[in-house]
């Protein structure tokens, strides 16, 4: 167990964004044992001209003139820092040199904005947390001296358009530079496994305190009078991760099933034969504390993967939701998946998604929906924190 330390976290979610994140979760069990500062992403110029009017952006220019405190305690070990600079747009930047140079320029300045809060905090012996930011946080270990840096990477992100440019090659000589790089997936590890032998799978934590049966007391409105069996899926509905030929194929084979999606959708599931399809009912967004109820009601739950290099090695948390309900699952499999595969019907086409779920409605029992419950519960953020504790003392002895 790392205890008494000081911890540096550094990624692409701030601490005060509405949505949750990998990174934020550790930060506050970290925080248990440690003194943590959670460093939020700094401005860069292309986002204030596009951005200006976002009130996250005003908060964060008002940071920058000072009208705004910049560091804030959060709980007794955890605090959030706002760096007061202003980055350059490199990102997409396609030279190679003149990208190197200017973000050496950004790292600097990043950096020095670090350094005089770890200053003020009396941060010794620190660690690096990076959460994949990759070019901000390339040379963070050298300019605030840290003791050990580690690299945490939790969906290929250079399989995205954005990150292209310069991310294949940046990331991969950050890898290799880096004390340590911990995963949340089997896929990602073996990845980094090729720039860094130091490169290990640490799991993948979930709060699924909300996800209990017990705690459901009624049955939405809108999912009351659909018909059963129902084949359900919750969260984001869009092309770029879900396959909407699976979901289509299941309505059209089993038109005695109703297919029920829960979330937001995309310009492309708008716009799908799937609104045109009898058996399929979009629910639209949901608050999150809403949406064990829903949970509650299907027969079984599905996550139809489309299978390509942003979500192959992707965990999914929505896994842990829908098994902490005890629900038989059919997913897309993926070596990410492997984890699951004692617990959930995993499918390679669309042909298999209907024959597991005709086989997961066949031979649900209470005691499978015991043991789902059991391995869900069990991926814990604790139980997340001490395997990268662990790696980080592993790393440390050896040094």
């Amino acid at each position: 167990m790392i205890k008494n330390r000081d911890i540096v976290m550094v990624g692409l979610a701030a601490l005060d964004t509405r949505s949750g994140s990998n990174v934020i979760n550790l930060a506050e069990v970290f925080s248990k044992q440690n003194r943590v500062l959670y460093v939020n992403y700094p401005l860069d110029r292309m986002t204030i001209l596009r951005k200006r009017k976002n009130p996250v952006i005003q908060k964060r220019l008002k940071i920058i003139k000072g009208e705004i405190p910049d560091l804030k305690q959060v709980n007794d070990n955890l605090w959030s820092f706002y760096p007061k600079t202003i980055l350059e747009s490199i990102n997409q930047l396609p030279f190679n040199r003149l990208f190197d140079f200017l973000n050496k320029i950004n790292n600097k300045r990043f950096s020095h904005e670090i350094n005089r809060a770890l200053k003020k905090l009396n941060f010794k012996d620190v660690i690096i947390f990076n959460d994949t930011d990759m070019f901000r946080s390339f040379y963070l270990k050298e300019l605030i001296g840290a003791k050990t840096y580690v690299y945490y990477t939790r969906d290929n992100m250079i399989a995205v358009d954005y990150w292209k440019t310069q991310g294949i090659r940046i990331e991969a000589a950050l890898m290799a530079k880096a004390d340590l790089v911990v995963a949340n997936s089997t896929y990602l590890a073996d990845l980094a496994r090729k720039f860094n032998p130091h490169s290990y799978y640490v799991g993948q934590g979930c709060d699924v305190s909300l996800f209990d049966k017990k705690l459901i007391q009624s049955v939405p409105e809108d999912i009351k009078n659909i018909k059963k069996p129902i084949i359900g899926y919750v969260g984001v509905l869009y092309t770029l991760r879900l396959d909407i030929e699976v979901l289509l194929y299941i309505a059209k084979s089993r038109p005695d099933w109703s297919v029920v999606l829960v979330g937001p959708e995309d310009t492309a599931f708008k716009n799908s034969e799937l609104h045109q399809t009898e058996n399929v009912h979009f629910l639209g967004r949901k608050k999150m504390e809403e949406i064990p109820a829903y949970i509650n009601v299907f027969d079984v739950a599905l996550n139809p993967q489309k299978l390509n290099e942003i979500t192959i090695g992707n965990y999914p948390r929505k896994i842990d939701e829908y098994l902490a309900m005890g629900k038989p699952t059919v997913a897309t499999k993926t070596k990410a998946m492997e984890v699951f595969e004692n617990y959930v019907y995993l499918a390679e086409n669309k042909e298999a998604y209907v024959e597991l779920i005709e086989k997961a409605l066949r031979n649900n029992s209470p005691e499978k929906e015991a043991a789902r419950e059991k391995l869900a519960r069990s991926h814990t953020w604790d139980a997340n924190a001490e395997e990268i504790y662990r790696q980080i003392e592993k790393i440390e002895n050896q040094t």
